[in-house]
């Protein structure tokens, strides 16, 4: 067995058994045996088959899907702009996405719709989705004119800032109850997922991580140069609208339903870079995905134990590793 295979065969292992143990661990320990029985509806106990089938399965479910979802838009990100920094959170597309929601949780009860669970889920996604959209637009139209990478960085910095100025705005000038909504939901959370939001969460993001996997070998093509791709008669700007919606789907879902999640797509991509010694996306895309999965079921396990919001410790996990890259990997590209 080659080195690759054996590192993905360990990642396959170590994320199922994380898998499990955060179907076991919780305020009432369930041992994987009575796991078993709860996924099979042979659990002895009702309450038991209820905690682990409409709570913890529905979290460790979609700290799966935007773990992957994450890692695979920040891998997309700093490939297409070429920057070791760049990433959904870093570039302004999840403050994009918190602009819509808060757009969203704040004007409802204004529109009459915050009764309606169906149409607000559909109603945030679909905010999130357009306001990722919006900046993640406004970076690529940038990018067009300015090659220097560090400047859109930056600008990408300073739009998710104003776009955090007008959501403050938008907070001072709420009512009480829709404020604490939007309050709650910058935290981040995986466990306010329900059954319906979900079986929209899964099919877009699967949606995203099909197409990230469809640009592996432009994104590999692009490690070269825009100008070398071209001369391989890769079409740039199909490229770029193909990682642009795949980054919309990945990154304005998660956040639409779990918040503004940081540092997953900042960091993980570069773990795996480190851990599998490779440039290559056909390796790269795949190992992202099974680590941001499996981090962030880490972090879900560490909020669980100490009660914390996930921002909390996807930053106090992520930060290291950033602080890593920018001092001892400046040249990652």
């Amino acid at each position: 067995m080659t080195r690759t295979a054996l590192l993905f065969t360990l990642l396959a292992l170590l994320t199922a058994a994380l898998f499990v143990a955060d179907l076991a661990v919780g305020s009432v320990y369930v041992s994987p045996g009575e796991i078993w029985g709860a996924l099979t509806g042979k659990a002895g106990d009702p309450a038991l088959q209820d905690i682990v089938l409409k709570i913890r399965l529905l979290k460790a479910v979609t700290a799966l899907a935007a773990g992957a979802a994450l890692a695979a838009s920040g891998l997309e990100m700093q490939t297409l702009f070429r920057n070791p920094l760049a990433g959904p959170y870093v570039l302004g597309v999840s403050s994009g996405a918190s602009l819509g929601v808060a757009l969203f949780l704040l004007g409802a009860p204004l529109l009459g719709v915050s009764g309606h669970t169906f149409v607000q889920s559909l109603g945030i996604a679909g905010a999130a989705w357009l306001g990722a959209a919006l900046v993640l637009a406004a970076i690529l139209a940038v990018s067009r004119r300015i090659k220097d990478i560090m400047v859109i960085l930056i600008l990408g910095m300073m739009f998710g800032s104003g776009v955090a100025s007008v959501v403050e705005i938008l907070q001072y000038l709420s009512d009480e109850a829709a404020l604490k909504s939007f309050v709650v939901w910058t935290m981040g959370s995986l466990g306010d997922v329900t059954g319906s939001q979900l079986a929209l969460l899964l099919p877009v993001v699967s949606a995203g991580l099909v197409l990230a996997v469809a640009v592996i070998k432009p994104l590999n093509l692009l490690l070269l140069g825009e100008n070398y791709a071209r001369t391989m008669g890769l079409n740039i700007r199909r490229t770029r609208l193909l990682i642009f919606l795949s980054t919309v789907l990945l990154a304005g879902t998660v956040t639409a339903f779990c918040g503004p999640v940081g540092f997953i797509g900042l960091a993980v991509p570069h773990l795996a870079r480190m851990a599998f010694a490779s440039a290559d996306h056909r390796i790269l895309m795949p190992a992202s995905m099974l680590a941001g999965a499996a981090l962030l079921l880490v972090c879900d396990l560490a909020a669980k134990h100490f009660a914390l919001p996930i921002n909390t410790i996807t930053a106090l996990m992520g930060i290291p590793v950033v602080i890593f890259v920018v001092t001892r990997n400046r040249n990652l590209f």
